[in-house]
């Protein structure tokens, strides 16, 4: 069986990583090249194309930046859907919406395929040890032919229901970093202007019930002065984005997720567009 990979930035190149080393025939394809380069010196097989991926796996993944960009690469020129994808699985890791997650479902069955949406949590960490968080929405049947490959690059896989599922479970995982990292950032200003020993409040909060992931994975990084990302200011206001508009459709309202999409726009605002979400500091520490 050979496998298909669209999108190899930080964590995409991670995930063909743990393939390569899984033994398995990989098809890569990135719309700047260059970014396959490691993964084809691995042994990975590049491909013009989206479409060409797709004729050559029988298993394709796909992780991109933006809903337009999965639009792209499924139904564009070249894209996924130009391929013949008969008894073919179409996997898509971008954190996208419910919406276009049902519609590539659709268009799949439609072309004899199949498809699952299983957006990924754990950033660059999990994807580069293998321990990603992976929310699926799809048939049980296609979850279970696909559980052996999400194995290779996670740790926690569930199936969440129907298609759109995983992109509904990601927007909820979403939510709650959110309320993490504003809390994180929080607590080390208020740390810092009480003069208090960061690193000691950092081992004591996270031995009690403030611990959380972003404690633990994001202020040793901003004690660092570390901003590259992990994941993308960017990415991280487009998902919030999505999140509040599924709120909508829902009719419920989610003030403290508002509130840290703003504070993430201004941080935007400000340059840090392409810093990890950790940069959220410097609204206060610019200095750092």
């Amino acid at each position: 069986m050979e496998i298909g990979f669209i999108g190899t930035g930080v964590m995409g190149a991670a995930i063909v990583q743990h393939m390569l080393k899984a033994g398995k025939t990989v098809n890569v394809y990135n719309r700047t090249k260059s970014k396959t380069t490691p993964l084809v010196e691995a042994g990975a097989h590049w491909q013009e194309s989206p479409q060409a991926v797709a004729e050559k796996s029988q298993i394709v993944f796909s992780m991109v930046g933006y809903p337009q960009d999965v639009e792209e690469i499924y139904f564009g020129k070249q894209g996924i859907f130009k391929a013949d994808l008969t008894k073919k699985i179409v996997v898509d890791l971008t954190t996208s919406t419910p919406t276009l997650a049902t519609k590539i479902y659709e268009a799949a069955k439609n072309k004899g395929g199949n498809s699952l949406d299983a957006p990924v949590s754990g950033g660059d960490i999990g994807a580069k040890n293998g321990t990603l968080t992976v929310m699926v929405g799809g048939e049980k049947a296609i979850f279970q032919e696909v559980m052996p490959v999400f194995n290779f690059f996670s740790s926690k896989v569930n199936l969440q229901g129907t298609a759109g599922a995983g992109q509904h479970t990601k927007m909820a995982n979403q939510i709650m970093i959110a309320g993490t990292m504003t809390g994180m950032t929080e607590m080390l200003v208020y740390a810092k202007a009480a003069k208090l020993d960061i690193p000691t409040v950092l081992d004591t909060l996270g031995g009690g019930g403030a611990a959380n992931w972003s404690l633990a994975n994001y202020a040793p990084r901003i004690l660092k002065n570390e901003y590259s990302p992990g994941f993308f200011v960017k990415h991280f206001i487009k998902d919030l984005g999505i999140a509040l508009a599924e709120a909508e459709k829902l009719a419920i309202s989610l003030p403290a997720t508002e509130l840290a999409k703003k504070l993430y726009d201004n941080l935007a605002e400000k340059g840090y567009e392409n810093a990890g979400t950790q940069a959220l500091i410097k609204l206060w520490w610019e200095d750092e």
